[in-house]
């Protein structure tokens, strides 16, 4: 059941594949240049803080064991003006020590809301119920962009019982604050400086930067776009802002075909998942892959003495070696086979996933796939 599972699994992933090389190429495959390309300095930046959760029910941080969550509570009194004495060592168990993240958007203004990621760095057992405190969100060059405080919504939770049984669902140290904090700077960028725009390929590819720049100057007049490398098309456009938002959203519509990706097929060894590209085809070659299974079984032989006798019961341990040979299931592929007859001929044996990539790895050291092999 779980080699058939696993095959199912690989002709699901194959069928969008084995749908291209049946349909062919046309317009049915034209995509916007909005989900090919991305504009170049239009980015998002991470933010990270540092801060504290309290109002926790007993699962925060053992403070005897995570030093700085007492120092953090310490100066956090501190700026409220309340001094713990030196020889006072407090323990609480309703406060941890956590990590904030946070994604800051491009375009986002001062006094937008964004969501933020809370996760434990002490030895709290769970977050859930708990309040940040006001965080400050840092960027990559120390600056403060944003402020982050507010009730976690956490989807795990964790039980305890007696005989130190546990019971635990999802994860319960790190929560989520929807609209969490606060934007307090926002971070420029070049979309509206200068007289020209980058497009940036998210798969570099000449033909398909080509065929960008061709669709922009027809729509929009020759010389507006010119392809600089693989990756990258300078295009023009207007200096006033408003236009230049329409023209970039009209540009974004055009719809371009790219380049179809190369032959590949890629390996996962470690899930056993065989991802074939279209265009994978073989050159005459005859494969023949079996199995041996080595089978040992250990059972103990008891012998008992007569009743009324001076024996003694004696445990023997008997042994059974068996080998089993597979049957050999063996492939022929004429030249050119595409990568339709190539799948239903491994299949059409019961194959496994395993199976596939030894055959597929055969094929290539032999020279016979027509196509690059990627193991991840």
């Amino acid at each position: 059941m779980v080699a058939v599972l696993k095959t199912l699994r690989i002709l699901l992933l194959l069928l969008p594949v084995l749908a291209v090389t049946q349909v062919g190429s046309g317009n049915a495959f034209a995509e916007t240049v909005r989900d090919l390309a991305s504009i170049s300095g239009v980015r998002s930046n991470q933010l990270v803080g540092y801060g504290l959760v309290v109002g926790l029910n007993g699962t925060g941080d053992q403070t005897s064991q995570t030093p700085f969550t007492i120092q953090s509570i310490e100066n956090m009194l501190t700026r409220f003006g309340v001094n713990i004495p030196n020889n006072v060592n407090p323990q609480l168990k309703n406060v941890a020590a956590v990590m904030v993240t946070a994604s800051l958007p491009p375009f986002a203004s001062q006094g937008q809301h964004i969501d933020v990621t809370v996760s434990s760095i002490g030895n709290a057992k769970s977050l859930r119920g708990g309040v940040l405190l006001m965080t400050p969100l840092r960027a990559a060059n120390g600056q403060v962009y944003a402020l982050a405080q507010g009730n976690l919504v956490v989807a795990g939770y964790q039980a305890s019982g007696a005989g130190g049984t546990t019971t635990q669902v999802n994860t319960p140290t790190v929560g989520l604050i929807p609209s969490g904090a606060t934007v307090e700077r926002s971070v420029s960028t070049p979309f509206d400086q200068g007289n020209t725009l980058t497009l940036n390929l998210n798969t570099p590819s000449f033909t398909t930067a080509t065929r960008v720049a061709q669709a922009i100057n027809k729509a929009a007049g020759p010389g507006t776009a010119e392809p600089k490398n693989a990756a990258s098309i300078q295009v023009s456009v207007p200096k006033n802002p408003g236009k230049r938002v329409a023209f970039v959203s009209f540009i974004q519509n055009l719809n371009i075909t790219p380049e179809p990706p190369p032959a590949q097929v890629i390996v996962d060894a470690r899930t056993g998942t065989v991802i074939i590209g279209a265009g994978v085809t073989v050159l005459p070659a005859a494969v023949a892959h079996g199995n041996l299974t080595v089978t040992i079984k250990q059972s103990a032989k008891v012998s008992q003495p007569k009743p009324l006798s001076s024996g003694r019961t004696v445990v023997t341990p008997k042994s059974s070696v068996s080998a089993k040979q597979a049957k050999a299931h063996a492939f022929v592929f004429k030249a050119g086979t595409s990568l339709n007859s190539i799948v239903s001929a491994i299949n059409a044996v019961g194959a496994t996933p395993d199976d596939l990539i030894a055959i597929l790895e055969a094929l290539k050291k032999a020279g016979a796939l027509r196509a690059k092999l990627v193991v991840i």
